[in-house]
């Protein structure tokens, strides 16, 4: 059954209708009900497709945060083929709030690593709601640093509302952690694309996200903080959090005015959770047009590429 966000409630409303002719469709009026179904399926489309071209930004909140949009597992298993997961850091334990492994892309090897969500309360439960502790950031350098090695590409896919801020995770080193996966993504020799997905949150997405080209879906949002983070601390009341999202410039037509990412990639009609193969097939075709435009590039001048690109992040905004 599909979830409507609150903003959708007409469309929701067309829907509804188109299903309850449907189920009221039999031999005898079936001509009759037909044309009034495409009638109303006509109308829904327009207005979905006039209703998402001018969406604010806490709409695309909304949306990036939609209980149905596809999640890493689902990018993973539409784009990778072959995939092997790795587990563990190697130093204090497992966190499924990163995955992480290595397997092909259009045939080459690649290692992919990524925040889970989860698509149900389970699944969340699993993977603490994507947002990861030191040691997911630690098991993320362990397959940076070996990708390196072997000389095979990184892709980081972000969807992540930030680190997890618990007293466990801080005693174990969560800054230092997030720090030391930044420094690695910024040494790395071989190419590395990221693409965020759904939220980008602080400095839980840019652990993994430092890369050559930073790609990002129509409706997803990147921000410092979360739009209740932010409204907590400046106005200590976090129902204005549609205000700061406002004010935050946290979309992508935002962030490829200053710099911050390298592409926009077009969501169906409706957002990516209406039709997530489109929007998988989207950003496949996306990562494989910027990794082309980096592996041709030697080490040196790859590592230093990417220095240069968030070095210069802001000094041509006027």
């Amino acid at each position: 059954m599909r979830s409507y966000l609150d903003f959708e409630k007409g469309v929701a409303e067309l829907e509804a209708k188109v299903e309850e002719l449907r189920a009221l469709a039999d031999g005898d009026n079936t001509v009759a009900i037909g044309d009034e179904i495409s009638r109303l399926e006509s109308k829904a489309a327009d207005a979905l497709e006039e209703l998402y071209a001018s969406l604010t930004p806490w709409q695309k909140t909304q949306v990036a945060r939609h209980p149905q949009r596809p999640h890493c597992v689902d990018f993973i298993a539409g784009l990778i083929t072959e995939f092997t997961p790795f587990a563990g850091d190697r130093k204090f334990a497992e966190d499924n709030a990163i995955i992480g492994g290595f397997g092909r892309f259009r045939g080459e090897s690649i290692c992919v690593i990524g925040h889970e969500k989860g698509s149900d309360t389970e699944a969340r439960i699993k993977h603490n709601f994507g947002m990861a502790r030191p040691e997911g950031y630690r098991k993320a350098v362990r397959l940076m640093e070996l990708a390196d090695r072997f000389n095979v590409p990184v892709l980081a896919l972000v969807d992540t509302a930030g680190a997890y801020p618990g007293i466990g995770a801080e005693e174990r080193g969560q800054a230092e952690a997030i720090a030391r996966s930044t420094e690695t993504c910024l040494n790395l020799g071989v190419p590395n694309v990221a693409v965020i997905l759904g939220e980008g949150g602080s400095g839980g997405a840019i652990a993994i996200a430092t890369a050559n080209r930073v790609l990002m879906l129509e409706h997803a949002i990147y921000s410092v903080i979360s739009p209740e983070g932010a409204a907590s601390i400046l106005w200590r009341d976090t129902s204005k959090a549609e205000d700061a999202a406002t004010n935050m410039k946290i979309t992508a037509d935002d962030l490829m005015r200053f710099g911050i990412i390298d592409e926009i990639i077009p969501e169906p009609v409706g957002g990516a959770h209406r039709d997530p193969p489109a929007a998988i097939a989207a950003t496949g075709a996306a990562i494989e047009r910027a990794l082309a435009e980096v592996k041709t590039q030697d080490r040196e001048t790859v590592r230093r590429s990417r220095r240069d690109k968030f070095l210069n992040i802001g000094r041509s905004i006027s």
